[in-house]
């Protein structure tokens, strides 16, 4: 990494907001800070429910790791509403925090992992054979997100409890083929500032089995990785379906994966809290920071 200018004289006062289990964020998180205050922009962490913060004192707030919110949806949506100026814009946090959203970019012709959806009033049976991926339309961390082989009875019987539950408590279901590329090749994810393709990164596999009792979230496994041709098609397209236009967005990340074909697929479009993993990629907390000083310019 390169080394830091000296801190300016602050002209802009910019809060990075966190959850009360991260405070003071993570090291990830913390990496363009340095950056920002050479740009003459001061950035610290401030807990998003948090009733003292008086989210008007900042020229901007940028979403980063309030990763408690699918616990809260409906209150982290109208916290977001009710923030001056707030990078990604709230109606995009509202769209972008239910998976459900993953319908619109399908038929917006962007190649998605196929999904069958169960909802309270339109459940149906699990299919009858092969792995699949049972979790909810709102979660984060991996939580309550489970690969489950189902023509093992006993596995059939663990993923039908899990969608069940997640019915009862009026939440819809995502049911999807478990993508072996995952294993071998893992996903990868790319990374979007200002508009812009940044960097790229390989996660590994996170799930193993059934559901596990997990913390704020399950652990990855990550690497640098050079985003391929039809990897960056297949991200810039989502972007392009993003309601209102992706160039309001100061940041992106686009989760793929090689289907049983091998074309890339969309797994997730990250608009709301991704990890931005900017300390896998040479010049990325910089090129955060200038994103961030030209969005503060509109």
């Amino acid at each position: 990494m390169s080394a830091h200018p000296a801190p300016a004289a602050p002209t802009a006062r910019v809060a990075l907001a966190t959850c009360a289990e991260l405070p003071e964020l993570d090291e990830d998180e913390t990496a363009p800070i340095a950056p920002l205050a050479a740009r003459g922009i001061a950035a610290e962490p401030a807990v998003w429910d948090d009733p003292k913060v008086d989210w008007d004192a900042y020229d901007l707030v940028v979403v980063r790791s309030t990763w408690d919110y699918f616990e809260r949806r409906d209150a982290f949506v109208a916290w977001a509403e009710t923030v001056p100026r707030l990078a990604n814009p709230a109606d995009v946090i509202r769209w972008n925090t239910d998976k459900t959203y993953l319908r619109e970019l399908a038929a917006a012709d962007v190649p998605v992992a196929e999904t069958t959806w169960l909802t309270p009033d339109r459940a149906g049976p699990l299919p009858t054979d092969g792995e699949y991926v049972v979790k909810p339309a709102v979660s984060g961390g991996s939580r309550d997100t489970g690969r489950y082989d189902l023509a093992d009875p006993g596995q059939r019987a663990l993923a039908a409890g899990l969608a069940t539950r997640l019915l009862a408590e009026g939440r819809t279901v995502m049911v999807q083929p478990y993508l072996h590329a995952v294993d071998t090749v893992g996903e990868t994810a790319l990374l979007f500032l200002g508009g812009h393709y940044s960097h790229a990164i390989r996660k590994d596999a996170l799930l193993d089995g059934p559901v596990e009792e997990i913390g704020l979230y399950k652990p990855e496994t990550v690497g640098p990785r050079t985003a391929t041709d039809s990897e960056l098609h297949a991200a810039q397209r989502a972007l392009a379906a993003v309601p209102g236009g992706a160039e309001r967005l100061l940041y992106a990340r686009v989760d793929v994966i090689p289907d049983a074909d091998g074309r890339p697929v969309v797994l997730e479009l990250e608009l709301t809290e991704p990890s931005l993993f900017l300390r896998y990629a040479d010049g990325a907390p910089e090129r955060f920071a200038d994103a961030v000083a030209a969005h503060l310019k509109r």
